[in-house]
């Protein structure tokens, strides 16, 4: 194993110093006996709980970030002028991304990552993103402005480092971390040959159902994840031979659902040392480092385990060991007074089941993909079916994360649809399609609207989605063949379908989150910058292009990992927020509202039949008892229609949530008439809220405002510039009916003149 033998004891002592799991077992030790962690309740997610710490999240990428002149990325991110503005715009927390050392060993030096830092083979953070004193502070700084943290755990596999080594030469409990089986010599006759230069070679189709007659291993997954004709056909790869401290040689297989350089963690081993080692990394983020919050990576695939009916694939999703992983680190992370969120590309009913006691926050895996083909398409019918069947499925969008680009593809594998529910049947454009046909057909139409001849810039990745950003998906909808020279009134176009987007994202309950990417506008980078990243396949660097929040370093060309800048459309923050126009501005007003009704904890009732096919309506219950609108029109043309919801108290005045201003009036039939502009959104509540649960509908429905009581005890009105309880004059609503159209046809926000905004 390059410079050092498994025989030198210097190397295996040195192996062992540096390893996960001897680190995680003093971190653990630490927190044995200790009274504060029996002070919060931990067994029941708490998505409120979550909320009320913060529910506007920026998701940062490390790499791509590029940092102020002499600071690393954790000193940039706890810059005090990064935070006046976020919460200037109503950014209340930043999940870093991943910070640890990743990649692997070989000897003694250091391998590089092979998936953007989630193959972490330590618990110390990567000297290039800067030191656990500038996390710390970073997580003053955020307290300083209302503000929180949130880090990461990858419950679901290591990198190749210390650990791997020491579990390949059969040292100790380390071979119990992983998912991995030593084959005899006498059967090396299964295993492929490893190519000189590597540790390992991805076992094929034929090889894979050897081992698996042979007794070794469970065999076929239900899917092979980031497949790869010829370089990733299975999940299982085989070691090349190792010689451990005893002088045996061995050869092994283990399982990655993910590269061949992400070995999965066994939680079901009797060693228990994958458990001992991702607590042992969830308390030293928590205790040692102050975030309030973890991640958890690719937490769906915990258990595996083999088919009852030999023809069938293994059990390796929605599997019940993956719900108790789940709850186990969800409640050991409340138990010390923090929450979690979980990227979890299952089906909607597996991630309510796992949000019964697991994570209290899911990522949005469902919507994302909905929403982008209603863009592309000007038809929300997919978009409403995503929606209403996850409120079928008792899955209120409260308990999910919605958001707009992160680190990854715009994935597209509809699992819901194209898995867990593949037999069953949709109706969807008058037609009766099964799950599976129904998730062809929308990847087809991704794929066909958003990248090739129509959008060269953007790119598939694999069979999991597109390689995108959001402003270059946006783009692809508006049909722009290249993103090149864009003129003034296509980038404007394109914020406008941005900004559309967040209002989905954000006027819907649950948490919103954004990215650099998204704040500045980024497009995708040329495939010739990052041909070296591009050279296994992963397409996905493109959509990582380096940026500049602050404009920190106008004249860097990349960032300090090497990331090609990326062109932006919007430009640096300070910049943006003296334009009342641009893309931040006008979001801080979309936030404005969000914050100002408390969106973020309401309860979704309905997503109704729309009377254009390009009109999306959401209704919520606010906190209030009011009935809150976000209606949106995801065309590039105006469009007149109604809102019609049993929730809409006849006579009930409909009000524009960003100018308090009257706009319509619900009719006796439930419904009011709207006017939206191409990719116009608006959030609208009713005055008076419709009565409560057991009031006699026949009584008054006007109200008192709700109130809030101040720290100071002052009771006041969350909406200072109007009364409740008056009646509308009737000339107003005479006005009204003859004068609807030119009421409602407004601007999703307000137009205020430029200035300093917000203490800038």
């Amino acid at each position: 194993m390059g410079e050092s033998t498994s025989e030198d004891k210097d190397y295996v002592r040195w192996l062992k110093r540096e390893s996960m799991l001897a680190n995680a077992s003093a971190i653990a030790g630490q927190f044995s006996g200790v009274g504060e962690v029996w002070q919060s309740p931990f067994a029941i997610p708490n998505p409120g709980a979550a909320m009320e710490k913060s529910s506007v999240w920026f998701t940062a990428y490390p790499i791509s970030m590029i940092p102020e002149p002499g600071h690393s990325f954790l000193s940039t991110l706890g810059d005090e002028e990064l935070w006046r503005v976020f919460e200037a715009i109503g950014i209340n927390a930043v999940h870093t991304g991943p910070l640890k050392r990743a990649g692997g060993v070989f000897g003694r030096a250091g391998t590089p990552s092979v998936d953007g830092h989630f193959d972490r083979i330590s618990t110390q953070i990567d000297g290039v993103f800067g030191s656990e004193v500038e996390f710390r502070r970073l997580c003053e700084v955020a307290a300083a402005h209302g503000g929180i943290v949130i880090d990461d755990i990858v419950p679901g596999h290591t990198g190749k480092g210390p650990d791997f080594r020491l579990a390949e030469m059969k040292v100790g409990d380390y071979p119990g971390i992983y998912h991995m089986v030593e084959i005899p010599p006498k059967d090396w006759q299964l295993l492929p040959e490893v190519p000189p230069g590597k540790d390992s070679v991805n076992l094929d189709g034929e090889a894979e159902d050897r081992l698996q007659r042979a007794g070794y291993i469970v065999g076929r997954l239900q899917r092979v994840i980031f497949q790869d004709p010829g370089v990733k056909d299975t999940n299982w790869s085989a070691t090349a031979p190792v010689t451990g401290p005893d002088g045996v040689e061995r050869r092994w297989v283990y399982l990655h659902y993910f590269k061949d350089g992400q070995p999965s963690i066994n939680w079901l081993d009797p060693t228990f040392a994958g458990m001992r080692l991702v607590i042992g990394d969830a308390l030293h983020a928590l205790g040692h480092l102050g975030a309030a919050a973890l991640r958890l990576d690719a937490n769906g695939f915990l258990g595996v385990e083999k088919s009852a009916d030999g023809g069938a694939p293994a059990w390796s999703e929605g599997h019940p060991l993956s719900e108790a992983v789940n709850q186990l680190i969800a409640s050991m992370v409340r138990k010390v007074g923090g929450f979690t969120f979980q990227e979890l590309n299952l089906s909607i009913d597996d991630i309510k089941k796992t949000s019964e006691r697991g994570a209290d926050l899911s990522y949005d895996f469902v919507n994302r993909p909905a929403y982008a083909h209603a863009l592309a398409t000007g038809d929300t019918e997919f978009l409403r079916l995503t929606l209403n069947t996850a409120l079928q499925h008792g899955l209120q969008p409260v308990r999910l994360v919605h958001a707009l680009q992160n680190h990854d593809e715009m994935t597209y594998e509809l699992v819901h649809f194209a898995s867990g529910h593949k037999d069953d049947t949709f109706s969807f454009r008058r037609a009766e399609l099964t799950g599976g046909e129904l998730a062809v057909q929308i990847r087809s139409e991704l794929i066909d609207r958003l990248t090739g001849e129509a959008a060269p810039y953007n790119a598939t990745f694999t069979t999991n989605g597109i390689a995108s950003t959001t402003a270059t998906i946006v783009a692809a909808a508006l049909g722009y063949t290249s993103i090149t020279n864009l003129s003034q009134a296509q980038i404007e176009k394109i914020k406008q379908g941005h900004l559309l987007l967040a209002m989905f994202n954000a006027w819907q309950p649950g948490v919103f989150a954004l990215s650099g990417w998204d704040l500045c506008g980024m497009l995708t980078l040329e495939r010739s910058t990052v041909s070296r990243l591009l050279a296994s396949g992963d397409t996905r660097w493109i959509n990582r292009a380096a940026y500049d929040l602050m404009d920190y370093r106008p004249e860097a060309t990349e960032s300090p990992s090497k990331m090609p800048r990326g062109s932006s459309l919007y430009g640096s923050l300070p910049q943006q927020l003296q334009d009342a126009n641009s893309f931040a501005s006008r979001l801080r007003d979309i936030l404005a509202v969000r914050t100002r009704y408390s969106i973020a904890t309401a309860v979704q009732v309905q997503v109704p039949e729309v009377s254009d096919k390009a009109m999306l309506v959401m209704v919520h219950r606010l906190d209030t008892r009011q009935i809150q609108v976000t209606v949106l029109n995801f065309s590039s043309q105006p469009i007149a229609g109604s809102v019609k919801s049993q929730h809409l108290a006849p006579g009930a005045a409909v009000i524009d949530m960003v100018s308090d201003q009257v706009i319509a009036e619900v009719d006796h039939g439930q419904t009011f008439a709207v006017w939206l502009e191409p990719h116009q959104g608006l959030s609208l509540v009713t005055d008076p809220a419709p009565p409560q649960d057991g009031q006699n509908s026949a009584e008054p429905t006007t109200t008192t405002a709700p109130t809030t009581v101040t720290e100071a005890g002052q009771r006041v009105s969350p909406h200072p510039c109007r009364t409740y309880g008056v009646a509308r004059p009737a000339e107003m609503l005479v006005s009204m009916a003859l004068n609807r159209r030119s009421l409602i046809r407004m601007r999703p926000l307000v137009q205020v003149q430029p200035g300093p905004p917000n203490g800038f």
